[in-house]
């Protein structure tokens, strides 16, 4: 069974860079973003994810990488 987008489940069409604990959820333990295949997110919000998140991560708010 396909999981579904949780952007699309929930009725969210901005992803916000400032809104870090959405973008938390699609980041692994080591920092590194979670591919569309293993997350469910559709490739259209995959794409704005992935710029939310290096926003996040140029402004501070997201680290590049986990110790």
């Amino acid at each position: 069974m396909k999981k579904q987008c949780y952007f699309s489940q929930n009725n969210i069409n901005h992803i916000d860079y400032k809104d870090v604990e959405v973008l938390k959820k699609f980041v692994n333990p080591h920092g590194r973003m979670i591919a569309s295949k293993y997350s469910g997110v559709s490739a259209r919000h995959q794409r704005k994810l992935a710029l939310a998140i290096k926003r996040a991560r140029f402004m501070g708010l997201l680290p590049y990488i986990a110790r």
